[in-house]
């Protein structure tokens, strides 16, 4: 049976936005067309390594091309998004495998998104031999965007994953707004002399 895809070629709107305070926060993955929407969740880890390799791959198109695409080397300011996700926020799916890939004869950046499943995952002591394929997909999360909505996505990521908690100076884990035992201060503050 072919997996039931959610494609947006182009969506109206693509970002990547969290529910909740710091330190619980929920990040999702969300496109709209008309008034028709689509959320899926995914780890903070995620958002960066796609932010990462959006700005990578742009990058990469940018050079090969000497600037022939119609890449923009920063986001455009017209296409700042700065509003919270859209509501309502129904999770379509969590996240798990994520592709990524540049359409020449578009001129589009081609992300893919598929479910999270336990199959995918080893264990440390698990050979990759002897793990079942991964099943086939239910659903897959499908946008195509221009390159310019692209870096704007990127720049938006960024500081999605910058309004977090801060981290801490010493040990860079992040710092509870009730505060933090920092492994490298040994638990205790350090006095002046």
């Amino acid at each position: 049976m072919a997996p039931l895809v959610h494609g947006f070629d182009p969506p109206e709107r693509f970002v990547a936005g969290t529910v909740g305070p710091p330190g619980q926060r929920t990040f999702f993955l969300q496109a709209r067309t008309g008034v028709r929407l689509t959320s899926v969740a995914l780890e903070k880890q995620q958002v960066q390594a796609l932010a990462e390799r959006i700005d990578e791959l742009l990058d990469e198109v940018l050079a090969a091309t000497h600037g022939d695409a119609a890449v923009p080397a920063v986001a455009p300011f017209a296409l700042d998004d700065t509003e919270p996700l859209e509501q309502p926020i129904e999770e379509e799916f969590r996240a798990g495998t994520m592709t990524l890939s540049w359409d020449p004869e578009d001129e589009r950046v081609v992300i893919e998104v598929f479910p999270f499943h336990e199959a995918a995952v080893l264990g440390p002591d698990e050979e990759p031999e002897g793990v079942p394929e991964e099943p086939e997909p239910d659903e897959v999360f499908l946008v195509r965007i221009a390159a310019g909505v692209a870096r704007a996505f990127v720049k938006r990521a960024e500081q999605v994953l910058g309004a977090g908690r801060p981290d801490c100076p010493f040990c860079g884990n992040p710092v509870d707004p009730d505060g933090h035992l920092c492994v490298r201060a040994n638990g205790f503050r350090r006095r002046d002399p």
